[in-house]
């Protein structure tokens, strides 16, 4: 059987689960890409400069690439930054089986999935929204939004692929039956940060920390990830200020727009020496900061609507502090066995929790930290390739 998956450009999360797939054997897999952004430095809008990763992306599987008549160069941001005619023209000259479109948030997104369907292949949807976010919104929005998707977009799909159980209560109140749903959990390369792990753990800690230009001795609270309002980078400082740990030291992994705000919110609460702001770290290297770090926090807020960075920090053993709105929340983090869940936006909360992170004996953040292991395990590209076939191969 043909499957096909459609992307906006190369993500470092999802070509692995392409590599495996083509590696399995079960299909033949094909990956389409509307720009090249990733492979390619361009802009990205809220990191505020030009990435490009420096992993292979297109390694190990099949991939083609359509001209984008909004322009090569331009950022993938905004449903009218992709528009690729190509698509139709390759999916009308190969033959049919399973395309999965990653999402509907480009109109070339929304093309291929109608077009798709009237073209004879079967359609599998893989999106992000999060049921918690939509709650969040104005009742005339989610109204609107249950008419064009669920009374419209939705009657072309076959398959629904929710990646976690916030995702999955999103498409049932959207209408969609559960048999239809199929899971497909949101995972990074566990492999990968697993053996990065590993090597890491063979080098001296303090000589890691002394490379990082990191004290040796301190307790270390990491942040990973954009610093814009969403991620509300700004919350955990004054948190990190509250919780008042004199031999902590909080770690932002990340650029962004409100990278001058939280150093000069830092300076004000003459915390600066303390607060180490790294700037943009490739997935090459990214992996020391998590083997340096006591404890992971993701405070972020409406729009996370999962929260990748926590899956990494968990493949390095470590505790985690995530606010309720990350959209992963609910399935990576059992509260009081690998971390906790605080109210968005409640700094006293979160302070209180990671106070009491930190002040535990190092022996139970250690055992949390392996129960964080364990649990992220079970959300990977293994599983969801098993699971695609499961619902594909076998009905």
């Amino acid at each position: 059987m043909r499957l096909v998956f459609l992307y906006s450009h190369p993500i470092q999360y999802f070509a692995p689960l392409s590599r495996l797939a083509q590696e399995d054997g079960a299909f033949d897999v094909w990956t389409l890409y509307c720009s090249a952004q990733g492979v390619e430095a361009l802009q990205d809008v809220e990191f505020g400069r030009a990435v490009q990763w420096d992993i292979p992306l297109l390694e190990g599987y099949r991939s083609v690439f359509f001209r984008n008549w909004r322009g090569a160069h331009r950022p993938v941001s905004g449903f009218w930054s992709l528009v690729n005619p190509g698509v139709l023209t390759w999916l009308w000259k190969q033959p049919r089986g399973v395309l999965i479109v990653h999402g509907w948030g480009y109109f070339t997104h929304v093309l291929a999935l109608i077009a798709g369907k009237i073209l004879g292949y079967r359609i599998g949807l893989r999106g992000e929204s999060n049921w918690r976010h939509e709650q969040q919104l104005p009742r005339w929005k989610r109204r609107l939004k249950q008419w064009l998707l669920g009374c419209g977009l939705f009657r072309f799909v076959d398959v629904f692929l929710y990646i976690g159980e916030e995702n999955r209560q999103f498409y049932l109140h959207m209408g969609v039956p559960e048999h239809r749903l199929v899971f497909t959990p949101y995972g990074v390369d566990n492999a990968r940060f697993s053996d990065q792990r590993a090597a890491l753990r063979a080098e001296n800690g303090s000589r890691l920390r002394q490379r990082l230009g990191l004290p040796e001795e301190a307790l270390i609270v990491l942040f990973s990830g954009k610093l814009i309002p969403k991620k509300r980078p700004l919350d955990l400082l004054e948190a990190f200020h509250r919780a008042h740990m004199p031999n902590a030291v909080l770690v932002y992994v990340g650029e962004g727009a409100l990278r001058t705000a939280v150093e000069a919110r830092a300076q004000a609460l003459s915390i600066a020496d303390v607060v180490y702001i790294t700037g943009f770290v490739n997935q090459s290297t990214i992996g020391q900061y998590y083997a340096a770090a006591d404890v992971f926090v993701m405070c972020s807020g409406v729009g996370e609507t999962w929260g990748l960075s926590t899956n990494e920090a968990m493949n390095f053993a470590l505790p985690v502090l995530l606010s309720d709105l990350t959209g992963c929340a609910a399935d990576l983090c059992q509260p009081g066995v690998n971390g906790w869940v605080f109210p968005t936006g409640d700094i006293a909360a979160l302070a209180e929790r990671l106070h009491h992170l930190l002040t535990l004996l190092p022996e139970r953040r250690q055992a949390m930290g392996e129960a964080s292991r364990a649990i992220v395990a079970r959300y990977s590209y293994e599983v969801v390739l098993e699971n695609l076939k499961h619902a594909l191969l076998q009905t």
